[in-house]
């Protein structure tokens, strides 16, 4: 008997049993489900593969995914522990930090950072939707996505009344743990395939007043199709819709290298495109680009270059505080 087979045949036991199964969507969330459907919807020919034992979904009931024990093998879960970033590591490294508000990289970010927070939170002439889920993402590797990502973070949250989640978005290639110094602790894919965690639970609380980080998470074979899921869609509605102050800025992999970029820019409201000056063919970037096209903002960010105009005129001003 094949796994369809015996998935139809467990579909029909269950709901003989008077299992609750998913069915097939419905205009009114009260309309009582309909029982009289000849074959059955995905997610419930899901389901039923699910309890006949062939692979898990994160398509699971809730009330199954609530009360399920967890495998022998899955990391614990998370407590919502704290982290110790390394301000002056960070800072000889070139990273805004909090500690030195003054410096030329504090100042370049004030100056990229205000178009995305007028976005995010609703200032502009008009509302962006999702406004303030915001990736961070290039062409290829090497262009300074995840510096930008932490920097734009950490300068977010020096404002006064703005709250920033950075999510370590780079599922295959984690680089949160070697830049920031975090645990590989249960982040962003675990959240989409384990039972045993909440969001609440994976979040890392860091010692930069504003800034919390998500990790992540563990490595998954099919991390494309977990981000493009209708559960991650969820996932990013309650932050993002319950906390009108929070930005939510997202290290995302490099665009043309994998596909999980390309899926999660489907979820944004806004997207930096960081471009390495002088190394970056026009070519590269308008391929970028064409992969983004449903995104409604997306903003360019030049990134190795030799100078700017902050630079040219740090001099004159970065020095006021010792006047």
């Amino acid at each position: 008997m094949s796994i369809i087979e015996d998935a139809a045949r467990r579909l029909e036991e269950l709901r003989r049993a008077g299992a609750e199964l998913p069915e097939a969507p419905r205009a009114d969330p009260g309309e009582p489900a309909r029982r009289d459907v000849e074959h059955p919807t995905p997610e419930a020919m899901i389901k039923a593969i699910e309890q006949a034992g062939g692979f898990e979904s994160p398509l699971a009931d809730p009330a199954r995914r609530a009360t399920r024990t967890p495998s022998a093998d899955a990391l614990p879960a998370g407590t919502g522990a704290s982290v110790e970033l390394n301000l002056a590591r960070l800072r000889a490294n070139g990273f805004v930090t909090p500690d030195a508000p003054t410096s030329r990289i504090a100042d370049e970010y004030r100056v990229i950072k205000r178009p995305i927070i007028k976005n995010a939170l609703g200032r502009g002439d008009e509302r962006v939707r999702h406004g303030n889920l915001v990736m961070v993402t290039s062409s290829l590797p090497g262009e300074g996505k995840t510096f930008t990502s932490i920097n734009l973070a950490m300068s977010i949250a020096m404002e006064y009344d703005t709250r920033v989640l950075l999510v370590d978005g780079d599922v295959a290639h984690p680089s949160m743990p070697a830049t920031l110094g975090t645990p590989n602790s249960p982040g962003l894919l675990d959240l989409l395939t384990r039972d045993d965690i909440q969001l609440s639970d994976a979040l890392l609380r860091s010692n930069v007043e504003r800034l919390t980080l998500l990790p992540a998470g563990s490595r998954q074979r099919r991390s494309t199709e977990l981000l493009a899921s209708e559960q991650m869609a969820s996932l990013l509605r309650e932050p993002a819709s319950r906390y009108a102050d929070r930005i939510i800025v997202f290290d995302s992999p490099p665009l043309l290298a994998t596909t999980e970029a390309r899926v999660l820019a489907t979820h944004m409201g806004q997207i930096v495109m960081v471009v390495a000056a002088d190394a970056t063919s026009h070519h590269a970037v308008n391929q970028a680009l064409a992969t983004i096209e449903s995104c409604d903002i997306v903003l360019m960010l030049l990134n190795k270059a030799r100078q700017t105009d902050v630079g040219t005129y740090y001099g004159y001003y970065g020095n006021e505080d010792a006047a």
